[in-house]
Parts: structure tokens; C-alpha cells; sequence
């Protein structure tokens, strides 16, 4: 009698919780990782997620990082943090005890040998001459997209650095081209 009476009052606070998070107007892909969040616990706790402890809530965590994506771990506690506060109207019980790792993705730098390649097999003359104009200015791919003619100072060998900036924001840097004088 007691685990139905817990699988319904879980149901009704999920019922509450998916309620809520329409009413917040969360996006369609955060519904559905804060209630899978939400079922998540409650099927590691037998449907009784009201009053969890510190401890239980730091076994839970330790438990969901081995198989899962810090992404997923985060995605968990914020469901979990949007339960306790809009359905059960409850102060979060562990605050700040999840900090996943903070990772530096370097960005990817194309070789000699690679650019020489990409230009080999490009047929077209004009993406040609944008690869040739992307790479020898050492542009990243948003400012190559928004790059234009007048950005670039042929005659004194220089190109605008702050493309698509406002004028207050430009400098010239050189472009390894420049003119002897």
C-alpha cells in the first residue's frame, strides 16, 4: 500500500512538474530533460524524491557521472532544482556541490600540407580565391564569412582586424604582404 501511494504521489508532482515547465515556457528539448531528470531520481529512489538528503543527492550524482556526460549531470540537477523549487516549494538542499570540469577545446588549426590540398581539389575559382584570402589572413570562420573587399588594404598590405564592428572597434593589422617602401 505504501509504494502505491508513493507511485501516486510521485505522478502527481510529475504531472505538476511537466505543468510548470510548459508554464515557465522552456523550450521543448529542456522539458524534456528536466522531467526525464525528474524521473530519473525518482526511479533511483522509489518514487520518493520530496525530501532527499545532501548525502543522498551526492550518492545520486557519483553514481550518474560514470556513465553519463557532465552535460547529462548538470541537465539532472537543474530538473532536480526546478522540482524542489516550483512543485514542492522547497529550498534547494545542496547548493553548489556539483562543478563539473572546465574544458578548453583548442581550436583546430589547419597545416600547410592540408591548406595545399584543400586548394588542389577546389575547382571553383572564387572559392578558391576565398580559401586562398581565408587562410593566408589567418581568419576565423565567422570573420571570413562577413569579410568584404573594402576590409582588406591591399595597397599598404593590411586588413581590417574587427570586421563587422562598428568603426570605433577597427584597427589595421598587417597581412605579412606589405609593401617595401
Amino acid at each position: 500500500m505504501l509504494e502505491t501511494s508513493a507511485n501516486s504521489h510521485f505522478e502527481q508532482n510529475y504531472q505538476s512538474h511537466l505543468k510548470h515547465l510548459k508554464l515557465k515556457g522552456l523550450q521543448p528539448k529542456t522539458i524534456d530533460a528536466y522531467s526525464r531528470a525528474a524521473r530519473r531520481v525518482g526511479d533511483r529512489f522509489d518514487k520518493q524524491i520530496d525530501n532527499l538528503s545532501e548525502s543522498q543527492l551526492t550518492d545520486y550524482f557519483s553514481e550518474l557521472v560514470a556513465p553519463h556526460s557532465w552535460s547529462t549531470v548538470k541537465l539532472d540537477l537543474y530538473g532536480l532544482q526546478f522540482y524542489y523549487a516550483h512543485v514542492l516549494r522547497k529550498p534547494w538542499v545542496a547548493s553548489g556541490f556539483i562543478k563539473p570540469p572546465k574544458s578548453q577545446c583548442l581550436p583546430d588549426i589547419v597545416t600547410i600540407a592540408q591548406v595545399r590540398r584543400i586548394f588542389a581539389i577546389t575547382r571553383v575559382l572564387s572559392y578558391r580565391v576565398f580559401f586562398f584570402t581565408f587562410f593566408s589572413l589567418g581568419l576565423r570562420l565567422g570573420e571570413g564569412l562577413r569579410l568584404q573587399v573594402g576590409d582588406i588594404d591591399a595597397a599598404r598590405g593590411r586588413r581590417r582586424h574587427a570586421i563587422g564592428q562598428p568603426a570605433s572597434c577597427v584597427r589595421y593589422v598587417v597581412t605579412g604582404h606589405e609593401k617595401n617602401a
